[in-house]
């Protein structure tokens, strides 16, 4: 707290975007995106799920910019992280406010990517995601407990039932799953990944599943 009380003095939060100074937040409250509207009904067997705002715009960009920061120095990108992470703790409020009177979760774990993609990337934004959510409701945080069993192409050009198909069998379970568990995303459009997720879940013991991201992209087509 010391560290971050003597930042604050000599670098006062500004906001990411404009530059305005701000009480902590990434952004100010003119630059902030408004939350996502209700999504639809989620994909069994994921008992709800939420995301903290519309993939469009300038979330769009925002959210770019966390998933894939430049290399070197340049993707030193903490407002990006910053924006991100607010955005996914939002939705996650919104979750827990809902689940009452089991408002929190057993553990929190995020959407596995495949060991050659983390290798790639060198960091796994689910998990960044994951991890603070799971702080913030006070839960476990279970970054093994899912694992990518395959590496399925990008979903980005399939439709609705490519995409089903494509993460059919995609994960796997490393250790007996606890029976509440909210899974974590950076964007969510049809839900395909999450409930293949959830089943594979499911089947090994969890009983109620929930899903939280940063941003909700509607499929257009």
């Amino acid at each position: 707290m010391l560290l971050r009380d003597l930042l604050d003095f000599f670098l006062p939060p500004v906001c990411g975007d404009c530059g305005a100074a701000t009480n902590g937040a990434p952004l100010c409250s003119r630059c902030d995106e408004p939350p996502c509207d209700p999504l639809p009904p989620p994909p069994r067997p994921l008992a709800s799920w939420r995301a903290g705002v519309s993939y469009d715009g300038n979330a769009a960009d925002w959210v770019q910019r966390f998933k894939y920061p430049q290399p070197g120095f340049r993707g030193l990108d903490p407002a990006a992280d910053g924006v991100a992470i607010a955005w996914a703790l939002r939705a996650a409020l919104e979750l827990r406010a809902e689940r009452a009177p089991n408002p929190a979760p057993d553990a929190v774990i995020p959407v596995a990517l495949h060991a050659r993609r983390l290798r790639e990337r060198g960091f796994s934004p689910p998990a960044v995601l994951a991890r603070a959510i799971a702080r913030e409701v006070g839960a476990r945080f279970e970054p093994a407990l899912l694992e990518r069993a395959r590496d399925t192409p990008s979903q980005t050009t399939l439709n609705r039932a490519a995409r089903r198909r494509n993460v059919a069998g995609a994960f796997r379970v490393a250790f007996r799953p606890p029976m509440r568990i909210w899974l974590v995303d950076d964007v969510v459009t049809t839900g395909a990944t999450l409930a293949s997720a959830a089943r594979t879940l499911r089947r090994a013991g969890a009983r109620e599943i929930c899903a939280v991201a940063v941003a909700y992209r509607p499929l257009r087509r």
